[in-house]
């Protein structure tokens, strides 16, 4: 049974970080590229980082390049996402998936829980 558990999130001001943590269970994490994904109630989930199997290549979207990055470690079946100098558009509900290079980019229909991070200004 295939299981994503997402953790790491919470209050922050403006200019602050945060280091998300997804765990995937019930597949063989390292032979899949993984990806970062947030969503605010209302609008589309959106693509925010990805890295290969390996971690050798990394991809973000621009509104978050420079400030955000992805990492994982294959040992412990899990990805990471540090993100700094946080803004309050930044404020959503993140979620990690499979990751593929085509839109909507991620590749698995199911979803964790998410983590939330909100941001104040």
């Amino acid at each position: 049974q295939v299981q994503l558990v997402e953790s790491g999130g919470g209050k922050v001001q403006a200019g602050g970080s945060l280091r998300l943590s997804c765990a995937l269970s019930g597949r063989s994490f390292s032979r899949y590229a993984m990806g970062w994904f947030r969503q605010v109630p209302g609008k589309e989930r959106e693509f925010v980082a990805a890295t290969t199997w390996n971690g050798g290549s990394t991809y973000y979207a621009d509104n978050v390049k420079g400030r955000f990055t992805i990492s994982r470690d294959n040992a412990k079946s899990t990805v990471y996402l540090q993100m700094n100098r946080l803004k309050p558009e930044d404020t959503a509900v993140y979620y990690c998936n499979t990751f593929e290079g085509t839109p909507p980019y991620y590749g698995m229909d199911y979803w964790g829980k998410g983590t939330l991070v909100t941001v104040s200004s």
